[in-house]
């Protein structure tokens, strides 16, 4: 397991999450809010820190909400 800083742009958080591999640009991931229940977030920017320790690289991720067909729709006047 990989352990990944995802940074929030949705709610200005921060968070350490595990993953079996680091989520891509582009890809969707699914986390809880802050309610708990699971919403679909889009992967905006990947890159790695080193860490304070050793020779290690800490990857980060950047998400937002994805926006939901019919908001988004509703905003250009689509459907």
């Amino acid at each position: 397991m990989i352990e990944v800083e995802i940074q929030n742009e949705t709610t200005q958080t921060q968070h350490k999450l595990r993953f079996a591999t680091v989520p891509r640009i582009g890809e969707g991931v699914r986390l809880r809010d802050s309610n708990g229940l699971w919403e679909s977030y889009d992967v905006l920017d990947v890159w790695y820190q080193k860490a304070e320790f050793g020779d290690v690289w800490v990857p980060y991720v950047h998400v937002r909400v994805t926006e939901a067909p019919m908001a988004a729709a509703s905003l250009t006047g689509g459907y």
